[in-house]
Formats: structure tokens, C-alpha cells, sequence
């Protein structure tokens, strides 16, 4: 097994991971601020201190992590639903929020990277609010003004208990660079089949290294552009794997959105980011390799 990973990882890689070593180790002595003698102890305790440096390695390259927080499921997206053309959505999506501008929708001619469902229209979050929670909030209220809707996070989306997890950030940041003279990005994703059954833990954890957790930012655009997606109770739910949640406002942010349907009406609620549900899957996007 060893072998056969080893030999999977390309030069670039490899002198990439070199480099991050390097660079690791002087941050840590710098920040340690390890003199003469510490430095000696330190070198008596090689063994130790290599054990160390490989349990880290090995818990943060394999995607084994958190495979029990993973269930079968047989529920799927509504009869109803499928990706609408490109240029279809971003006219829902002016009419909705008049002053938002256009999209590069050239761009939906292109293949799709693997694992991705369809091309989504996805408002940079910045064109709606001056913070990624109003701007959550604005798309939960358009929601619920044209359709049965609950918020059972209702004045809980300020910094303190919401926030965009850290790879998501930075995708979002890829894709708003190379589309930077667009309001409107034309975003490769899944609606949430592809980790249906896995908690937003377990999802993470399996992401490709070019995909990312959508938040409820998009995820709420998505469902204003494709009201189709969620129906009903007896079908496949959405997780917001690419935002965090902390309940309590104490900088603990264990739990992830979340959009379903139940009692005629969509809901947009929060649960733990380690459990598992048969009716629930993450929805990510990519960026193009």
C-alpha cells in the first residue's frame, strides 16, 4: 500500500511537500522560540519528534477519516428537477435582485469537471450585502417571498454564528479572479447527490482536492434559480458543507446548514457537522482543472 501511493505522487508534488517541510520547520522555530538547549533536547527526542511529524502526515493525507459517519441512501432529487440553461438562470436571478450585472456565460459551453452535475449561476455574495450573513439573510427572505418558508435560524446568521469554511473562501476567491469582471459566476457543482448519506464532516474529508462545500448562500441562490429541487419530505436534502455554524455564538462552530422540506414548507435550519442522515447531502462545486 505504501508503495503504491508513493509511486502515485508526481515530482511537483513531491519537491511542493519538500518545500511546505522547510518552510514548516522554520516557522516553528521561530514561533517556538527554541534556544541552544531546547533545540538539543529536541534532537534527543528525534524519534519521538519524527513519530510525531508522521502521525500528523498520515491524519491529515488519508480520506479514511470519519468513514463511519456514512450511511446508504436511496433517496434522490424530485422527479421534477434538472440544471436549467445557463442564461436562464441569471435572468431569474436579475429579476430577482434588480442591479445585479451579467455572467461570462460562455463559459457554460465548456466540459464539465468531473463529479459535477451542471453549470450554476451563483451571484458573488458581495454584490447583494456588505457581509456574508446579509447577504445569507437577503436570499432567505427572497425564499420566502415566493414560497412556504421557516427559518429556524432567524436572527442567528451575524459572524458570530455563521461563517464560509476556509477552502471555500479560497475557491470562491480562484473562481472570482478569473471571472472578475462579472457579477454573476458560472459555477460547476452538485446539488448534493454525490455525498448523499455522509455527514458535512465525512464530505470534506472525501472532497477531490478541486472541489469545495457550497454555503447557504449558494445553496439558497441555487433553490431560488431551481425552486424543483426541494418538493418534499421523501427525497434527497441539502447540507451546506461549505459553511459553519456555531449554536452558542462561542467561537464553537460544530454544526453546518441545512435545506429541506416538511409540512408543505422549505426550511433552513442547522444540525451537527458529524451526523449522518440518509435523507441528507452535501452539495460542492469545482473548480476547472
Amino acid at each position: 500500500m505504501t508503495t503504491r501511493s508513493i509511486t502515485s505522487i508526481t515530482d511537483g508534488q513531491r519537491k511542493q511537500y519538500k518545500r511546505f517541510v522547510e518552510d514548516a520547520a522554520d516557522k516553528a522555530l521561530a514561533e517556538a522560540g527554541v534556544d541552544k538547549d531546547g533545540i538539543q533536547k529536541l534532537i534527543e527526542n528525534g524519534d519521538e519528534f519524527q513519530a510525531r511529524i508522521v502521525t500528523g502526515i498520515k491524519e491529515l493525507s488519508v480520506s479514511n477519516q470519519f468513514a463511519d459517519e456514512e450511511m446508504q441512501s436511496s433517496y434522490a432529487y424530485p422527479k421534477g428537477y434538472k440544471v436549467k440553461e445557463i442564461t436562464e438562470q441569471t435572468n431569474i436571478l436579475r429579476q430577482l435582485f434588480p442591479g445585479v450585472g451579467f455572467a461570462d456565460e460562455k463559459l457554460a459551453a465548456r466540459p464539465l469537471p468531473p463529479n459535477a452535475e451542471g453549470w450554476f449561476a451563483i451571484p458573488k455574495w458581495q454584490t447583494l450585502a456588505p457581509t456574508y450573513g446579509e447577504a445569507v439573510e437577503k436570499v432567505l427572505a427572497m425564499i420566502g417571498s415566493k414560497r412556504k418558508f421557516y427559518n429556524y435560524r432567524d436572527g442567528q446568521l451575524g459572524a458570530e454564528y455563521l461563517r464560509q469554511h476556509a477552502k471555500t473562501v479560497k475557491m470562491f476567491q480562484k473562481l472570482g479572479d478569473e471571472q472578475k469582471d462579472f457579477d454573476i459566476l458560472v459555477v460547476p457543482a452538485q446539488f448534493g447527490l454525490r455525498h448523499k448519506g455522509r455527514s458535512v464532516r465525512r464530505a470534506r474529508e472525501v472532497f477531490t482536492a478541486n472541489e469545495f462545500g457550497l454555503g447557504a448562500f449558494a445553496v439558497g441562490i441555487m433553490l431560488l434559480t431551481h425552486p424543483e429541487r426541494e418538493v418534499q419530505w421523501e427525497q434527497l436534502h441539502i447540507d451546506c458543507a461549505g459553511d459553519e455554524f456555531s449554536p452558542g455564538a462561542n467561537g464553537v462552530f460544530s454544526v453546518a446548514p441545512i435545506f429541506d422540506f416538511d409540512g408543505g414548507e422549505v426550511r433552513f435550519s442547522a444540525h451537527w457537522y458529524d451526523d449522518a442522515d440518509e435523507y441528507d447531502g452535501s452539495a460542492s462545486a469545482f473548480l476547472s482543472q
